[in-house]
């Protein structure tokens, strides 16, 4: 598939899961303009778009928590990017290493 191929929403915007190639780990949920995905291609770096700051953004620029791109890959409906990276650090603003480490339970009552 090439970027002219997937289907972007109204905002021009493409969500993005990161996995860890090593080991299969969901690391986070990013969004991607046609922009982001051409630079992460050209650089072998992820680059995000950032909807509250409105701007591109590479990760691990400010944090030097990198993710090296290992693949891209696309769903069925060419609707969602599957970016299989090297993590370097943590991948969550948090610093965990993942954006998943809460669980979630029913409220009890």
């Amino acid at each position: 598939m090439n970027l002219n191929e997937l289907t972007f929403d109204e905002r021009g915007l493409i969500p993005v899961v990161a996995q860890d190639a090593a080991n299969g780990d969901v690391l986070m949920l990013a969004w991607a303009n046609r922009e982001a995905l051409e630079r992460t291609l050209d650089e072998g770096r992820m680059v995000y778009w950032s909807r509250s700051r409105q701007q591109l953004w590479r990760k691990g620029d400010t944090s030097g928590h990198v993710q090296h791109v290992e693949e891209l890959r696309v769903d069925c409906d060419a609707d969602v990017v599957l970016a299989r990276v090297h993590q370097q650090g943590a991948a969550c603003h948090t610093g965990e290493r993942t954006c998943f480490f809460r669980g979630l339970e029913r409220s009890q009552g």
